[in-house]
Order: structure tokens, then sequence, then C-alpha cells
């Protein structure tokens, strides 16, 4: 399980691990929190009071300070995993919805032909339709693309990124989508 760390202007900065939001917390870095509660750790007894800390994480957190790198200039990694959610399973070239196993990353404009492994350059293929268009670009092999690429968001890298998002935090995110995402609906 992860915790959406945003800065304290709302920005997100990470997914983190339990153990790194306690220590923000213990830290009194946390400014602000959204969501639910998603863990609870009990620390030492206090030797004067007897009292035990207690430490409540939350699902999205606000951290004090300002980012040392502006997130609107950060191009989001490419990874097969990314890609094919961003295209969400369908081949660009057959329509057809597969399993990831059976889904390739396909440069639109081949290595063979100087193209680049960029978001720009790149859809999702079934092995069948990326082995029949070989190196060559769509329109040597007649086969038209079925949508365009494009390069995520910080918000939509965000989605992307974390196979495993809590619904306070996909509502959060999914919020500030811009409204040309694939990710909606």
């Amino acid at each position: 399980m992860k915790v959406l760390k945003l800065s304290a202007q709302g920005l997100p900065q990470a997914w983190i691990s339990l153990e790194q939001a306690v220590i923000h917390y213990a830290a009194s870095e946390v400014r602000w929190e959204a969501g639910q509660d998603i863990a609870v750790f009990h620390g030492g007894h206090n030797a004067v009071t007897g009292d035990q800390s207690i430490i409540t994480v939350n699902s999205i957190i606000g951290t004090r300070g300002v980012p040392a790198i502006n997130p609107f200039d950060l191009r989001p990694s490419l990874t097969n995993s990314k890609l094919f959610a961003r295209d969400r399973n369908v081949c660009a070239y057959c329509g057809g919805l597969f399993h990831e196993d059976e889904l390739t990353r396909e440069h639109i404009i081949p290595f063979a032909q100087k193209g680049q492994d960029l978001w720009m350059n790149v859809v999702t293929a079934c092995r069948a339709c990326n082995h029949r268009k070989s190196s060559r670009t769509p329109e040597q092999a007649r086969m038209p693309l079925l949508y365009a690429p494009y390069v995520p968001s910080l918000w939509e890298d965000f989605i992307l990124r974390n196979r495993r998002i809590l619904a306070d935090q996909m509502e959060f995110l999914m919020a500030h989508l811009p409204r040309s995402s694939r990710l909606h609906g």
C-alpha cells in the first residue's frame, strides 16, 4: 500500500511507503491530509506521562517545503506497463484488447528509420500487428493508427505508475486530469 505524497501546494511528488509517511509525520512535515486513514503505528511510551505515541497515516498527505524541482518540467519515464495503461491495453492497429503479456511497445517510426523511444513515437501493439508492421512506418505497412500517441500529464503519470491506487487517491488524481485524457471513464 502506498501513500500519495503531495507538495504543500497540492502537486504530486511521489508514491511513498507507509514507513516513509511515518517519518514525515514524526518530523512534523505533514501540513495537511486528505483521504482515509490507512494505517496506525504505535510507538514507545513517554517516561514521564506513560502515554504511548500513535501515528495515524492518511492515504494522501501534503508535506512542508517547496520541491526542489518543478514537477511540470518532468517528462514521465516511459515503461511498457505505463504505455499499455495509457493505451488501455488496446492495439493501435487492430483495435483488439489484450493482456499485458500479449502486448509490445511499437515504434511508429521504427529505429531502422531513425525513430526514437519517446512517448510521441510509441503505441501499444499486439504481437501479431507488431510483427506484421515490422520495420516500416504505418503508411508503408498500410496499417493506419487507430489512435494518436501523447505524453501523459503529471497527474496521468501518477495514475499510470501505481497499479494499486486506493479509491480516494484515484478520485483526487482523476479530478486533476486534462479533459482530453484517455484515463477518464
